[in-house]
């Protein structure tokens, strides 16, 4: 590929040649804005609609038994995505579970996951974490009887730099943690971590490696079950387009499928085929299914179901993350170019330390050039200074990029 260029030409030609083009005509646009977002919440796939009336219509028609009759059976209507999504993961179906939202699955998962003793009994986080997380360790660590100050511990930043190095959070980990827990991709900095590495130093030092996905799943490679991960979990409606609040999913390794591990139980957790003895011992279902624990809101998985049969359609992956390198990497580009008196790109520019979130670190009037902005451009700010941009490879465009750096001169003129 030649060279990036500053012009309009260069980033119609880009969109000439781009194999994803096709995709973008499969999910509603919002009007009159560049939506860079999906880092946030991804947009609406065309089909949503169709698949979530069908779900109404057999309600309508058959009332309950819709659960085991009708265009779609409801009762294993999870099960027959998680294929899908087992793909984009890199994992086996029988790893996944679709359920819940992210922060009740990760409860339900440090149940059996996160087993202090008093030799090993801290947490290991990135600093920066994402606040849910951070409440929901702290609150298991005071569950389990333990001080949070000196069992939850941050891998911070060197001086002077905005992202963590990966030989500083291996050294950082030792015996005496119980549980690493780490973002995919941090939300705050857009920086993409070295799972497998993480994971890797620490099942050496004895520890249970878990991982939040919520910004990586839908946007950087996952090969979960190759690296050895032992759990994750995950939301789906950022860069998959599942909807606001939509159903979240997780992932168990199968290594821990014969283990006694402690886990809270419900009557979906059990196998389908004895659901309905209504026996008083559950008998429960294999693999990461087994994690589940309440009926699923068959609403979520039809807007589910919508966004996981575009990702379908996208045989190579592969092609998805040339175009998100070369997406970002022009923004990146493009954005350096106008000079930074006013701001700071603190997502790394290696392009296996970062997916498709560039954060903007403002050095003044962040907030009014923020609110300028967003006039004309869907982007979001974090506190205390941060304008994180997004671009998709499914559904945004070079031109859009250009246009947002010319947006971007504008308003910081």
């Amino acid at each position: 590929m030649k060279e990036f260029e500053r012009s309009l030409e260069f980033a119609k030609e880009m969109d000439l040649v781009d194999p994803l083009a096709k995709y973008r005509t499969m999910f509603h646009y919002p009007k009159s804005v560049i939506y860079f977002c999906g880092n946030s919440l991804g947009i609406q796939p065309k089909t949503a609609r169709t698949e979530i009336e069908t779900i109404l219509k057999t309600w309508e028609e058959i009332g309950v038994e819709g659960w085991f009759h009708g265009s779609s059976n409801w009762l294993d209507m999870s099960n027959d995505l998680v294929k899908s999504m087992a793909r984009i993961i890199g994992a086996k179906p029988e790893e996944v579970s679709i359920m819940n939202s992210l922060t009740v699955n990760l409860h339900l998962l440090l149940v059996s996951f996160y087993r202090p003793t008093p030799e090993r009994y801290r947490i290991l986080i990135e600093e920066h974490t994402f606040p849910s997380d951070e409440y929901a360790l702290k609150s298991q660590i005071r569950f389990h009887g333990y001080d949070v100050n000196g069992s939850l511990l941050e891998v911070k930043a060197k001086a002077g730099e905005a992202t963590l190095r990966t030989e500083d959070i291996i050294e950082a980990i030792d015996e005496s943690f119980a549980l690493v827990l780490f973002s995919g991709v941090n939300y705050l900095t857009g920086q993409a971590f070295d799972m497998e590495a993480i994971t890797k130093a620490g099942h050496e030092k004895g520890c249970i490696i878990g991982f939040d996905l919520a910004h990586a799943v839908g946007n950087i490679p996952l090969e979960l079950h190759k690296w050895n991960v032992d759990f994750a979990v995950f939301c789906n409606y950022k860069y998959l387009n599942a909807g606001p609040g939509g159903i979240s999913a997780c992932f168990v390794h199968e290594r821990h499928f014969e283990k006694d591990l402690h886990r809270f139980e419900g009557w979906w957790g059990g196998k389908r085929e004895s659901m309905f003895l209504m026996e008083p011992d559950i008998n429960p279902a294999y693999g990461a299914e087994g994690w589940q624990v309440s009926t699923h809101p068959v609403l979520l998985l039809a807007s589910l179901k919508a966004a996981l049969d575009i990702w379908d359609q996208l045989k190579d992956l592969s092609l998805f993350h040339q175009k998100r390198e070369l997406l970002t990497g022009y923004l990146e580009y493009l954005i350096k170019e106008l000079g930074p008196e006013n701001y700071q790109i603190i997502t790394p520019s290696k392009t296996n330390e970062r997916g498709c979130q560039l954060s903007i670190r403002t050095l003044k009037n962040g907030k009014k050039l923020f609110n300028t902005l967003i006039e004309r451009v869907t982007v979001d700010w974090r506190e205390p200074n941060i304008i994180r941009v997004a671009p998709h490879p499914l559904y945004n465009t070079f031109e859009e990029v250009y246009s947002f750096s010319e947006i971007l001169a504008e308003v910081i003129k």
